[in-house]
């Protein structure tokens, strides 16, 4: 339960997926402001492929797609940061609870999840249009076929209804 309600506050932002800092304090049961601080503390061990700051373009973007539950989640003036895989895991070093440590494999395991599901689904994709590309043409042989023999029906029926010439018995 806990991982499928983590996967769903994972969002594709700049093509990499991430957590957002207000979900990641929610789910380590400490304050925003608390997270942002000891990230800003630490902010050596988040380069910019762990973490990044949401232009007011995006943060207008997602805000309309995301139902915040409480206003009081993110200052108007303030934008959010944006987490990746590595950047959540590089939390736990920051949050030293038990609560940050446990919380931090709950994530990872659902962006495992999430890749397993997006690799699957691409090789089901490839399946699919290997498996269509290899029927569609023994079907194409098959048409061809059942269009050649009523071809020959009608060649035959029109054999038998036209006015005989020459010679009647």
């Amino acid at each position: 339960m806990q991982l499928q309600k983590n996967q769903t506050k994972i969002y594709e932002i700049r093509g990499q997926k991430v957590l957002f800092d207000f979900d990641l304090a929610e789910l380590y049961e400490v304050e925003t402001r608390v997270l942002n601080q000891a990230v800003k503390r630490n902010i050596d061990i988040f380069p910019s492929d762990f973490m990044f700051q949401l232009t007011e373009s995006e943060w207008g973007r997602m805000s309309s797609q995301i139902v915040m539950t409480s206003p009081n989640k993110r200052p108007k003036s303030a934008l959010p940061f944006a987490f990746t895989e590595h950047g959540v895991t590089m939390l736990a070093n920051v949050l030293k609870s038990k609560k940050a440590r446990l919380t931090s494999i709950a994530i990872v395991r659902a962006f495992i999840a999430l890749k397993q599901f997006i690799s699957s689904y691409h090789e089901l994709s490839e399946k699919l249009k290997d498996l269509e590309s290899k029927y569609n043409t023994q079907f194409k042989d098959v048409y061809e076929a059942i269009n050649y023999l009523l071809q020959k029906d009608k060649i035959e029926i029109n054999q038998k209804e036209r006015k005989r010439i020459g010679f009647h018995k």
